[in-house]
């Protein structure tokens, strides 16, 4: 698959802007705080519907508006798709698929990316949530159902949280909730949904996690994942181990043992202790966990791994063939000889976008239709074609002009 062209509506720093991109590398250039990520954001957003760096869409709607358009034109093949996405402030977000009405959570199935950033170092070092939020968006490019599983349960979640701060508020005790019973049962469905899926991609994970690893550091430090489940009656995400309960069973039966047995801490607390958003993605080199012990240079190779599997795992299961790699920034935060690797690496997926501070970071494989980044402003350098450019019309036949889009934008879902 290939993203052909790009085109942005009140999205962050773009009143409105036009991207043409090519097969192979397409390298942008520009400043810090220029616009380069936020090109990158929004094609991501098509693939996972969410972003990198926020775990809201709010700050993706440009100061003063309401709602940012992003439109792309996609090649399967022979094949062409128009996708859109209206992100609302608030409410709703809306799409189109070759201009009709869709569901927003079909987007993923036309626009699969894999993304590499500076953030990503926090898969690893950061906190669960961060290593939940990778699992989760590749789930969702994995299997687009699954974006409307997590939105539920997360759903689910916030009502039965909401019932054990009243609870607690009016000193009711475990036994003198039946209610919570019947969020029980929508949680545990939901929940071990999620959890079958997040251990399946571990293990089809593993092996393209070995062999990335190894072609990143140019060693064999034997990386391994798992999952550290709450309903096994630990807390991951207070680092407590998995050693109060009886671990024997399905994980729905687990999942609901746990809850009975830590029904009175949730009222006490007020939260919902057990299920996927407590549990945690365990990454280990040479044995040991990465967090705490690995150095820097393996935490890089682990963060960059982990999206090199993500991509062999799609590129070898979608009959779109090679997900489009974006490397938004990484080059600067790489040594030299990681930097030769990782482009040798890539430069043989269908399309590669590649943002950059500094021109000369990018190796040479990667090296090539230059475009240039300035305070939103978008100029193509390559004289042969026409110019990409920020607030004119656009050129995606029917999908008509970002004012267009204003006036009678995408469908509901």
């Amino acid at each position: 698959m290939i993203v052909e062209h790009l085109n942005l509506g009140d999205f962050r720093n773009y009143a409105t802007a036009d991207l043409t991109l090519h097969r192979g590398p397409n390298v942008l250039v520009g400043s810090n705080g220029q616009g380069k990520t936020n090109l990158a954001e929004a094609i991501v957003f098509l693939a996972t519907l969410g972003s990198h760096r926020v775990s809201s869409d709010a700050p993706m709607v440009r100061d003063g508006r309401e709602f940012a358009v992003v439109r792309a034109r996609l090649v399967h093949g022979e094949r062409k798709v128009l996708v859109e996405v209206q992100l609302n402030r608030q409410g709703s977000n809306k799409a189109r698929i070759n201009g009709s009405p869709s569901k927003t959570n079909e987007l993923p199935r036309y626009a699969h990316v894999v993304l590499f950033a500076p953030e990503d170092l926090q898969i690893v070092r950061g906190d669960p949530s961060s290593r939940r939020r990778f699992a989760d968006q590749l789930l969702i490019q994995r299997t687009p159902r699954m974006a409307g599983v997590i939105a539920d349960y997360e759903r689910v979640l916030r009502q039965r949280t909401a019932l054990l701060k009243s609870a607690r508020a009016r000193g009711v005790r475990g036994e003198g909730l039946s209610t919570l019973d019947v969020w029980d049962d929508k949680l545990i469905s939901l929940g071990s949904e999620i959890i079958h899926a997040r251990l399946r991609l571990a293990s089809d994970l593993q092996g393209p996690l070995t062999e990335a690893y190894a072609a990143i550091a140019g060693a064999d430090h034997r990386p391994q994942l798992d999952w550290a489940l709450s309903v096994r009656g630990g807390d991951p995400e207070e680092g407590e181990p998995d050693a109060e309960l009886d671990v024997r069973g399905e994980i729905e039966e687990q999942f609901r043992a746990a809850l009975q047995a830590k029904r009175s801490k949730e009222i006490e607390r007020g939260l919902t202790l057990v299920g996927p958003h407590r549990d945690d993605l365990i990454l280990r080199v040479r044995d040991l966990p990465v967090k705490g012990y690995a150095s820097h240079g393996e935490s890089w190779s682990v963060a960059l791994a982990l999206r090199l599997a993500s991509a062999e795992l799609l590129r070898a299961e979608s009959p779109a063939g090679d997900p489009v790699l974006i490397l938004d920034d990484v080059f600067a935060e790489l040594d030299a000889d990681r930097r030769q690797r990782l482009a040798a690496i890539t430069s043989g997926y269908e399309q590669v976008i590649v943002t950059a501070a500094v021109e000369g970071d990018i190796p040479e494989p990667l090296h090539r239709h230059v475009v240039r980044i300035h305070a939103g402003t978008i100029s193509d350098e390559r004289p042969s074609s026409r110019s990409a450019r920020s607030g004119t019309e656009d050129d995606l036949g029917s999908a008509g002009t970002e004012e267009e889009a204003a006036d009678d934008g995408p469908a509901a879902s």
